[in-house]
């Protein structure tokens, strides 16, 4: 239990989701056992003692936009639900506990909203994450909650009409340290040929650790896969993109096998892509800035109300196309696989962006770092004018 503990704490520590000294993990085993900040620790073991829980993830945002969604948020209000699809599908919505409901022992309180969801925000302490049976759902559940929380906040800045100071400052300090400069395409190492299984292994699990190295996924959102013959090499349901040995499964075009009964819930998704474009790879994942910018729309009066699903239209971002639709079997399967050809990459509304590759994985993997640096200067871009007019 342990190795787990550290494991993931240095998993949040390399997501950089957390101040440096502001993240903890504990566990229980036969006893506690607790990395990283002291009180954090001591509150996670507090948690632990209230709730039939294996794990608890406690991280202290590298900036604290975190409470800045808390004041943002009405009073009356309890739960914060973001609209990108990660939170409808996978969180649902984000109890918060704001610092004047605190009174008293705190982790009375914070068990009693963290036992009903997979995290819960409590304004001045952070993102509390649960993990019901093992210590990986902790650091999956405090990676999501990151990801969607930092979507929410970025995408209500563009529409706010007042942003303090410090705040600004603040939001300065993470631009310019925080983020990562994504890599241009020259910088990326040459892949090798997918001519035969062992090969194709191989570049699917390189790929997968420079995606999640870059920040273009969080936890294991993300899939990635490879056609080869008769056979769609596709990783597995569940599997983080940096730790892809051994959970790549082949599944066969005629479905003379049950292999992918535990593959990626995109698996329809990527069989329409390449019956439709030829393509030979495929990568997808969840870039933050192009979430943001798929939810942007100038359309004024729609009377859409679940543009994730229904929205009819197809936009740009660049030479990206957008499109909606539901996840796994749903309509995404269907909208993208007629769109994504002639630009080899599309972006689904809230939910990420899919990138095809004709020889190998280079040109999908540099879709994608193109298609998210574009949503990453075009959000900026916007939010520099917003704050030069004010």
């Amino acid at each position: 239990m342990i190795r787990q503990v550290e494991k993931y704490l240095d998993k949040m520590q390399r997501d950089r989701i957390g101040k440096p000294g502001g993240m903890a993990l504990v566990a229980s085993d036969d006893t506690v056992i607790g990395q990283g900040n002291d009180a954090l620790q001591s509150l996670g073991s507090s948690l632990l003692e209230r709730l039939d829980l294996t794990a608890v993830a406690l991280v202290e945002p590298t900036f604290p936009f975190t409470d800045y969604l808390v004041v943002a948020t009405p009073t009356a209000e309890t739960r914060i639900t973001p609209r990108d699809t990660e939170t409808r599908t996978f969180l649902h919505d984000i109890p918060i506990l704001r610092s004047s409901q605190l009174s008293g022992e705190p982790a009375d309180r914070i068990a009693e909203l963290l036992g009903q969801r997979k995290g819960v925000l409590v304004e001045g302490v952070g993102i509390i994450a649960a993990g019901s049976i093992t210590v990986e759902q902790a650091y999956i559940n405090a990676s999501s909650l990151f990801h969607s929380l930092l979507v929410m906040y970025l995408l209500d800045l563009l529409t706010r009409t007042n942003i303090p100071e410090q705040e600004l400052q603040q939001l300065d300090d993470f631009r310019r340290n925080w983020l990562k400069p994504l890599v241009s395409p020259e910088t990326l190492l040459p892949g090798k040929d997918l001519n035969d299984p062992t090969t194709i292994l191989q570049e699917m699990s390189r790929v997968g650790r420079i995606t999640v190295e870059l920040g273009l996924v969080d936890s294991f959102f993300g899939n990635i896969s490879c056609r080869f013959d008769n056979t769609l090499y596709i990783s597995q349901t569940a599997a983080s993109l940096d730790e892809l040995e051994g959970c790549i499964d082949p599944v066969p075009f005629d479905n003379s096998s049950t292999c992918g009964i535990t593959a990626s819930s995109e698996l329809l998704a990527h069989r329409l892509i390449y019956e439709q474009t030829g393509a030979r790879t495929l990568l997808h994942g969840h870039p933050r800035f192009a979430v943001i910018m798929s939810m942007l729309c100038d359309t004024p009066d729609c009377p859409i109300d679940d543009c994730w699903r229904d929205c009819p239209h197809t936009r740009l971002l660049g030479n990206a196309p957008v499109v909606a639709g539901e996840v796994g079997a749903g309509g995404l399967a269907r909208r993208v696989a007629p769109i994504i050809g002639d630009s080899g990459k599309a972006v689904v509304y809230g939910h990420g962006i899919f990138a095809i590759g004709r020889d190998g994985f280079d040109d999908a993997l540099n879709a994608m770092i193109e298609t998210e640096e574009w949503c990453r200067r075009e959000y900026f871009r916007r939010l520099d004018m917003k704050i030069s007019n004010r």
